[in-house]
């Protein structure tokens, strides 16, 4: 494919903006579409930002007149399970209807074809694992809810309209740029490497385990990780296998292997140096006890292989991102300051 623009809404978060890294690295322009309602305006450092919404038909005709991009990413929802709960109405607003507007756009201006953000709680709770692509889609809260209707709209616009499309599910994504000028700041934080890791290193509370009696070796929950900059590579290579002549559909992103929550905790240990205090607390109402996926399909029809295995890798390169908020000491006992 021709080197040229691709539009990235919500670039200016975090998988978006690792994203945008690769994009530049690859040769393109990655021109981020961000309202910067959780996107940082100082992660968008290798291309061009619009600043506005998904919703604004304007914006966007404005944008995709000025750019023409032949490919766009979208990684512009809310992804809050508890918000979208108690707030349904802001995330069917935002992730369906943005996700409509934008995909209204992207054909008006001949957009060839377009990578969406997708998620794992598409499956809600697992009849079986590890996860495959077919396995039933069962969202147990509105934001899987509404990633799933992303993604039946994704198709029904693809049959009418030759939009061609790649969902990409992510499993947890997890770690850091090694190079430390991008990292995964949320607010709120919800997210349990940083929490661990925050922990550590004292800038934040002690641990909270949700549930210690699961049927799991350790009797804590087992989920799957994968690193940022994996989740980044992959969707570059959905886009040359889409431009290749690739069908449309969805794929896996994950490692398929699990990692308890203690197994995550020791290895935040090794990663700062310090020990993380842990409160034992009950299981929250619809975690399972594990979730993990094989993501055989876009290794074979990708190409897509991950870099990052060991859970104690993802968590150290994510360590300098947070111990810059440290002092001095701190930062050189976790080994490697933040450039």
């Amino acid at each position: 494919m021709q080197k040229c623009a691709v539009l990235v809404a919500g670039g200016a978060g975090y998988i978006g903006a690792h994203t945008c890294k690769a994009l530049a690295r690859a040769g393109y322009t990655p021109v981020v579409i961000d309202n910067l309602v959780y996107g940082h305006e100082d992660f968008v450092r290798w291309g061009p930002l619009e600043r506005g919404d998904i919703r604004d038909a304007a914006f966007l005709d404005r944008v995709l007149e000025t750019w023409r991009p032949r490919y766009a990413m979208h990684f512009a929802g809310f992804t809050y399970v508890g918000e979208s709960v108690s707030d349904p109405a802001r995330y069917y607003g935002n992730n369906v209807t943005g996700s409509l507007c934008l995909l209204d756009a992207l054909s008006r201006h001949g957009v060839e074809g377009v990578i969406f953000s997708s998620s794992c709680a598409v499956y809600g709770l697992p009849e079986c694992l590890p996860l495959s692509e077919d396995a039933p889609k069962a969202p147990i809260n509105p934001y899987g809810r509404t990633k799933l209707v992303v993604e039946e709209a994704l198709a029904d616009y693809g049959r009418a309209y030759g939009l061609k499309w790649v969902a990409l599910r992510y499993f947890n994504a997890a770690g850091s740029s090694p190079e430390g000028e991008i990292g995964e700041s949320h607010d709120p934080e919800t997210h349990a490497i940083p929490l661990a890791i925050q922990a550590a290193l004292g800038l934040g509370p002690g641990f909270r385990i949700f549930g210690t009696d699961y049927p799991t070796p350790d009797g804590t929950a087992i989920r799957d990780y994968v690193h940022v900059c994996d989740l980044a590579d992959a969707h570059l290579r959905a886009m040359d296998y889409l431009c290749a002549g690739g069908s449309s559909g969805a794929f896996n992103l994950s490692t398929g292997r699990g990692v308890s929550v203690l197994e995550l905790l020791n290895a935040v240990e090794k990663a700062t140096g310090h020990p993380v205090p842990v409160t034992p607390g009950p299981r929250r109402e619809g975690d399972p006890a594990a979730l993990y996926a094989m993501a055989e399909k876009a290794r074979t029809v990708l190409g897509w292989q991950p870099r990052y295995l060991d859970i104690v890798d993802m968590v150290a390169t994510a360590v300098p991102w947070f111990a810059k908020d440290r002092e001095p000491e701190a930062i050189r006992h976790t080994g490697q300051a933040r450039r």
